[in-house]
């Protein structure tokens, strides 16, 4: 049998991988990961990391496993924190949890774990872990979860096969019903603590106050762009190669402030505290350099519709590197574009310049700077950061 590491966040779904583990057979070993320090930016109500870590300590007891809390927040903050802000000052909304699994989890997190020993590194994640044998090599596949209204492998779609190799999903074949189910007759006082919600082992953060630490308020100009506008119309008729919309001040009507273009995400309706208008105000797009904010009337703003994205050369990534795409060549996939949303049908153009991603139906609120993760089947091949 194996040494296995947990990654004890303190919920239930970490419990009950450490739980299966060690009903396997395995030593394990339970850790938490603390990744924060800075109270003030935290909504201690939501996941205070210290209630997290009595939790995870509570359910090692409980187990008998030995227990350690790691403190990872150095690493933590020199690769995610600056990461998202360098982000959102470009205009971009980082994905940080998807981040945190490629270079804390599966790598400071993994390091250390191997330095203990370790054979593999368990997480709670809802997805799993496949093998198959091409042209006599191992190669490890990223599978779906079970639980489709759990399924969590888009999280994990920045990871490596090195990191794969290493890992353990224990409740990838199980229903989120039947992990609670475990907890329960197990004992574990997790087993019906409500999920947490915000960055990866840091919980829900005031993005407003986060962001303001380094990104300075800059009043600007918030325009609106009509629905009919010709730029939309030409866009949806244009080229075979999906291009965005570049907004202009000329191209509206200046309705109002705002405290700056890097405070804003498209897709946003909350925060903007511009009314008077018969339907809801939603951010179109945002102009960092110009600091400007574009909105658009209503849900279904044409505007707010993309017919493809693309990704440079550099941010493709491949988890399946056997089967990534040279210049020339294309792939009929599934894409994803933002956690638990239903996949849909689209085409990869690989060129030399990066990844042309074609939808076959145009999609809402495409955002720069989140990550498009590509399916074939339930097995998440490949992924790669918006650039638009």
């Amino acid at each position: 049998m194996a040494r296995v590491v947990v990654g004890l966040s303190g919920g239930v779904d970490s419990s009950v991988a450490a739980l299966l583990l060690q009903q396997a057979g395995h030593e394990v070993i339970g850790m938490y990961m603390r990744n924060w320090h800075n109270a003030d930016v935290t909504i201690n109500n939501e996941c205070p990391w210290i209630d997290d870590s009595n939790d995870a300590m509570l359910v090692a007891e409980k187990l008998g496993i030995p227990f350690q809390v790691i403190d990872l927040s150095e690493a933590y903050h020199k690769r995610i924190v600056e990461y998202m802000f360098s982000e959102y000052a470009a205009g971009r909304t980082p994905n940080p949890d998807v981040l945190c699994n490629r270079e804390i989890k599966f790598d400071v997190f993994m390091q250390a774990a191997l330095k203990l020993g370790a054979d593999f590194v368990a997480t709670g994640h809802y997805c799993r872990k496949e093998e198959t044998i091409i042209n006599g090599q191992k190669i490890y596949q990223l599978m779906s979860g079970r639980d489709s209204n759990k399924d969590q492998s888009y999280f994990l779609c920045q990871v490596k096969q090195e990191q794969l190799a290493k890992a353990l999903f224990p409740i990838g074949n199980l229903q989120k019903s039947e992990v609670r189910r475990l907890a329960l007759e197990a004992g574990l006082h997790t087993a019906e603590k409500k999920d947490s919600q915000g960055l990866c082992f840091v919980g829900k953060v005031k993005l407003p106050v986060f962001l303001q630490q380094q990104l300075e308020p800059k009043p600007g100009l918030a325009i609106e762009i009509p629905a009919n506008h010709p730029k939309i119309q030409r866009s949806a008729s244009g080229t075979s190669i999906p291009k965005p919309v570049h907004w202009q001040e000329a191209d509206g009507l200046a309705i109002g402030e705002h405290p700056g273009a890097h405070f804003y995400t498209v897709g946003q309706r909350k925060g903007l505290h511009i009314g008077g208008k018969p339907e809801p105000l939603f951010v179109i797009q945002t102009d960092t350099r110009h600091n400007l904010v574009f909105l658009g009337q209503g849900a279904e703003h044409p505007a707010l519709y993309a017919p493809g994205l693309f990704i440079k050369s550099e941010d493709v990534h491949w988890i399946r590197e056997d089967l990534a795409l040279k210049p020339g060549m294309n792939m009929d996939v599934h894409l994803r574009i933002r956690y638990r949303q239903e996949p849909f049908e689209a085409r990869l153009d690989c060129t030399e310049e990066g990844m042309y991603v074609h939808f076959a139906n145009p999609q809402k609120s495409v955002t720069p700077g989140q990550f498009a993760a590509w399916y074939v089947g339930d097995e998440l091949l490949g992924s790669g950061a918006i650039f638009f």
